[in-house]
């Protein structure tokens, strides 16, 4: 089996008005994400998720298109550029090769993303040649992965952030992330408030939306600590690592980061510096499934544990899924629930929890198929047909679409 060509799907829905959310730089416009379609020369399709700025993913794509063209999939044929493809099997010496092509314009960022897309297409088509499931080909021994809830972002009252929780439970999850850095009054207020509703058995995870400095996020975390919080997330821009390593160890939680880290040799210095006790590689940002799974068994080796982050569409989720499944130090995968149409939709019906675990079965690949018809709804022609403003973690147009970023309102006592 042979690569045929790429083809890139890119995806975009806005938020009704009164049903959105709002990050620190403002309300959020709309959602996007770029689907990365493997076609093989039989006939079968590879799906995979990349998740930055669509136009950078687009051109990286186009970039990489000629270098896959033709190459084997699950076979060691001889391959002219055998040089940069070493590794143990051909998705490995892909990969490699991929990363060398991209030295000079990638290593972290959209090509990084991209090349991640591919990836994880090649192991969803290694899956269907073989007739076995992603987190089988890993050497796991369940279909089953723990799923959280992740959304109770700031912008409600924490009344209402605890009762979206509460819904959450309902649902079938039996772990809940919520957002803080709003300020010390509101974060107090919320975090108590969750826990009050959600009682003790869940567990409760806080993202710190990199808004706390050293002193502040210490004194945040002894008032997670008191809440039972299950791991404390991002309190620091993501190469703030001196910080990292100053709060690690010190405040009773785990920390925990990487959503915004790319490739193994990114997570291997956040683990070697001992930044960090929950390392959250993404497949859809780090650089696929490959580098999930080596950046979680180098965790192993550090007796550290791995979360990755999902945030885009139900493909990543599932991708980072059958890593989680497959490795005894996965904890569990996020599952975005602030209104994702594409987490809704997109494989025609949403990713059911049940009693806090998602089942990815026993199909080949990643054992997904999406909807002919979602697709259609939400595919755009370009890149340049999604319009200017804050879509989450993505932001189109310049620094004008945003609002100013307040800093953190600490308690306004001394340490």
């Amino acid at each position: 089996m042979k690569i045929d060509h790429v083809e890139t799907i890119h995806l975009y829905f806005e938020y009704p008005e009164g049903k959105n959310f709002s990050t620190p730089a403002g309300p959020v416009k709309g959602r996007m994400t770029t689907l990365v379609q493997v076609h093989a020369d039989n006939g079968m399709i590879g799906v995979g998720s990349a998740y930055a700025h669509p136009a950078m993913v687009q051109a990286a794509i186009e970039h990489l298109t000629p270098l896959l063209e033709g190459r084997a999939i699950t076979d060691t044929e001889y391959d002219p550029l055998s040089q940069f493809m070493r590794g143990d099997h051909q998705i490995e010496r892909l990969w490699r090769g991929m990363y060398v092509w991209t030295r000079w314009s990638g290593r972290k960022g959209a090509a990084m993303v991209a090349l991640g897309g591919i990836d994880q297409a090649l192991w969803d088509l290694r899956g269907k040649a073989g007739g076995k499931p992603v987190w089988r080909l890993l050497g796991g021994e369940t279909s089953k992965c723990p799923a959280y809830a992740s959304g109770m972002l700031y912008g409600n009252s924490p009344e209402e952030t605890a009762e979206i929780a509460g819904k959450m439970v309902e649902k079938g999850f039996r772990r809940v992330k919520m957002r803080i850095g709003y300020s010390w009054e509101y974060d107090v207020a919320a975090v108590r408030a969750v826990r009050s509703v959600i009682g003790n058995n869940i567990d409760l995870m806080c993202d710190g939306t990199w808004r706390f400095d050293l002193k502040s996020a210490r004194r945040m975390a002894r008032e997670l600590v008191s809440n039972r919080v299950f791991w404390f997330e991002e309190p620091f821009e993501a190469d703030d690592l001196d910080n990292y390593v100053a709060l690690r160890g010190t405040v009773g939680l785990p920390l925990a980061t990487g959503e915004n880290e790319f490739g193994f040799e990114g997570f291997r210095e956040l683990i070697r510096i001992a930044a960090v006790d929950i390392v959250q590689p993404d497949a859809s940002r780090c650089g696929g499934i490959s580098e999930v799974l080596k950046t979680a068994r180098l965790a192993r080796t550090a007796g550290l544990r791995f979360a990755p982050h999902s945030w885009c569409d139900p493909v990543a989720v599932i991708s980072n899924a059958h890593v989680v499944a497959s490795q005894d130090n996965g904890i569990t995968v996020e599952i975005d629930q602030t209104g994702n149409r594409f987490i809704e939709e997109l494989l025609g019906s949403p990713l059911a929890v049940k009693e806090g675990m998602l089942e990815l079965g026993s199909r080949p690949g990643l054992g997904i198929e999406l909807d002919p018809a979602a697709l259609k709804r939400f595919r755009v022609t370009s890149p340049s047909d999604i319009p200017e403003g804050n879509h989450c973690d993505i932001i189109l147009g310049p620094p004008t679409v945003l609002q100013p970023i307040p800093p953190y309102e600490g308690p306004g006592e001394s340490d």
